[in-house]
């Protein structure tokens, strides 16, 4: 039984982009895939388990996990599940939880001595020095304000209000996802439902 198959049989998998596709290349090389946590707190709560057990199935499966923290985005706070805005803490704090849950993560993921290690990932690395404008011509351009406000995650808040900085956090996702892709050759997301 492949990963895929493995992950459908324990009900694992809600959502898939071009689920043939996905499973030839799963089939046929090592991938590397990533899952995002941003540091909200100084540890992983009861709701990071499932992805961090996913991504643990994928590197006994021959795949390499890239467990991305989000050390960037982490200063912004996702919005998905929230009422309200979150309080914003500060570079240090972000920082402090940032290596908190790095060395939790190594607890669920080999890093080294085996042949598809995982790696850990900062997207501070990345978003730390974009500056506005880049982020609004070379990135923000690629975006439909009418796509952006039908996800569920800014839909539910236009009653109550969303900032602008919540509002952007989908996009700074969504840079995650091309960074890996360019300089680590990722191919796959895992996440929640928040992510699709």
């Amino acid at each position: 039984m492949g990963i895929l198959q493995d992950l459908e049989f324990r009900g694992l998998i809600n959502q898939q982009t071009d689920a043939e596709g996905l499973e030839q290349l799963l089939e046929k090389e090592s991938v590397k895939l990533y899952c995002g946590f941003d540091p909200t707190a100084d540890s992983l709560h009861i709701g990071h388990m499932l992805p961090v057990l996913m991504l643990r199935r994928f590197q006994l499966a021959g795949h390499q996990p890239i467990a991305l923290v989000g050390g960037g985005t982490g200063m912004i706070g996702d919005p998905s599940g929230k009422k309200a805005e979150r309080t914003l803490n500060t570079k240090d704090t972000v920082a402090y939880y940032t290596e908190s849950i790095k060395n939790q993560l190594s607890n669920f993921l080999e890093f080294e001595n085996v042949d598809n290690p995982a790696t850990m990932a900062n997207n501070y690395d990345w978003l730390g020095n974009l500056d506005v404008i880049s982020f609004l011509r070379d990135i923000g351009k690629n975006f439909g304000l009418n796509y952006m406000l039908a996800k569920d995650t800014v839909a539910s808040r236009l009653d109550t209000g969303i900032s602008f900085t919540e509002f952007s956090y989908m996009i700074l996702q969504s840079y995650d996802f091309l960074n890996l892709y360019q300089n680590h050759n990722c191919r796959l997301q895992i996440g929640g439902s928040d992510q699709w």
